[in-house]
């Protein structure tokens, strides 16, 4: 079965590359998840702990195990998504959030909370899959790239809104908002999931490739023996983890690296965070745009910018070398963090459409369900592997995080040429396809043979 994104390189789909049939309110119905998101992450521990009632200990237990849970759940939900299209479960997912939020008020003993916590938790961790699933359905070519670009962008502008919200709610009204809190994430979960039930997959919105009759017992039948025997995709989704890594330090080493080697004041690390998120919310978009004008492959522009990480790095180990004067580790450290957040621009966007595009259209939610398991598995290990690596030398974590990064950028460049030539190019040219063999990304007649394998 050929895939919509082989289409990619028509002038067509070129014209349609720009327009998403319902992209405001997909866009909009994130921004408005993404506040109710950061009402509660900066303070999830205290949150459930006013919310519910319980003690601080309890409820930590409780996220642990139901975290983990989710995690044993995405692959469920990489299924759930080739059996029901990525809209539906996108959908559910919303409804379970925003029940699950209207519900923790009420859960004022461990069972109930519990039971809440774990419907929630499940949804959450497989909300990445469906999402990423979800732009693979409504977008073609350089689209899906834009989509990554304002996705995240309103994603951290979101987060950064809902928490400002929510510091200011507690100032008003002290710990007892939070209960008010969690009931208004709930609604931002309803009303993100009937803003993105406007939202029209591309086939819906042109005629589409005539498919077998035994195209859905084929979906149906195939599971993730298909994506086990994909090497290449494998192979991205290893890079992708060890870039994955380097997602993973801001929140965890930065204010670790700070506090213990650097021996810098906390507000360094608030300001870390503050530039990062301004800048992703700000010069998200337009940093993927140029990237998108400027042509470049997707596995170049992904391995580009795990190099910036790799950059970002390295000045961490020049910085924790040197140890300057608390004015110039602030300059220092500021301007890492640009580099580093500039690597995140660049790779966030091309990855991700790179993950969607390679990923057959008949069981798409299976392998992206593997490709969001390198983030997960990526952040479960973070902490111990970074704690473990800064107890010997502060900057050893650093060098290891530098290592990962140049090995991915390795990897992607190399992989480029057994991936489909659509996953590459966010735009191919018409005739590269029929040029090119099948030994060298082969385009939509190798993603249909990998489809039907």
């Amino acid at each position: 079965m050929a895939r919509a994104g082989a289409r990619a390189g028509t002038p067509e789909a070129g014209a349609r590359a720009e327009r998403v049939a319902g992209e405001r309110p997909l866009l909009v119905g994130v921004g408005v998840s993404a506040v109710g998101i950061g009402m509660y992450v900066p303070f999830s521990l205290v949150f459930f702990h006013h919310v519910t009632g319980l003690s601080l200990t309890l409820v930590g237990l409780v996220l642990t195990a139901t975290g983990l849970a989710g995690l044993a759940f995405m692959p469920l939900a990489g299924t759930a998504v080739d059996r029901f299209g990525a809209k539906r479960a996108t959908l559910v997912l919303y409804a379970v959030r925003a029940v699950g939020f209207a519900l923790y008020p009420l859960a004022d003993s461990l069972p109930a909370f519990a039971a809440v916590a774990l419907v929630t938790a499940l949804a959450d961790r497989s909300f990445p899959v469906v999402q990423q699933s979800l732009i693979g359905e409504v977008a073609l070519g350089s689209a899906r790239d834009r989509l990554q670009a304002s996705l995240r962008a309103l994603q951290n502008a979101g987060m950064g809104a809902g928490a400002l919200l929510v510091s200011g709610v507690l100032a008003l009204w002290g710990t007892p908002a939070f209960t008010y809190t969690a009931w208004g994430n709930a609604l931002a979960f309803a009303l993100a999931g009937l803003l993105v039930a406007r939202v029209r997959p591309a086939a819906a919105a042109t005629p589409a490739p005539a498919v077998a009759p035994a195209g859905a017992a084929e979906r149906a039948a195939t599971g993730y023996r298909t994506v086990l025997r994909d090497r290449p995709f494998l192979g991205l989704t290893a890079a992708n983890f060890l870039t994955a890594l380097g997602y993973a330090a801001l929140s965890v080493l930065f204010p670790l690296y700070i506090a213990t080697w650097l021996h810098g004041p906390d507000s360094l690390t608030g300001a870390a965070f503050t530039v990062n998120t301004v800048l992703c919310a700000g010069t998200g978009v337009l940093v993927a745009s140029r990237v998108r004008r400027a042509g470049a492959r997707r596995t170049r522009s992904a391995a580009f910018g795990a190099l910036l990480f790799a950059a970002a790095f390295v000045g961490q180990i020049v910085l924790g070398t040197l140890r300057p004067g608390r004015t110039a580790t602030l300059v220092a450290l500021l301007a890492i963090v640009v580099v580093y957040t500039l690597g995140e621009l660049v790779h966030s966007p091309s990855g991700g459409a790179l993950s969607v595009s390679a990923a057959p259209e008949a069981v798409r939610g299976r392998y992206l369900a593997t490709y969001q398991l390198s983030y997960s598995l990526a952040t479960a290990l973070a902490p111990s592997l970074f704690t473990v690596l800064l107890a010997v030398d502060g900057r050893l974590p650093w060098a290891v995080l530098a290592v990962a990064a140049l090995g991915a950028a390795l990897a992607l460049v190399r992989l480029e040429r057994h991936l489909p030539t659509e996953a590459v190019y966010a735009e191919p040219p018409a005739a590269r396809p029929a040029a090119r063999g099948p030994g060298r990304g082969g385009g939509a007649p190798a993603a249909a043979t990998r489809a039907a394998a």
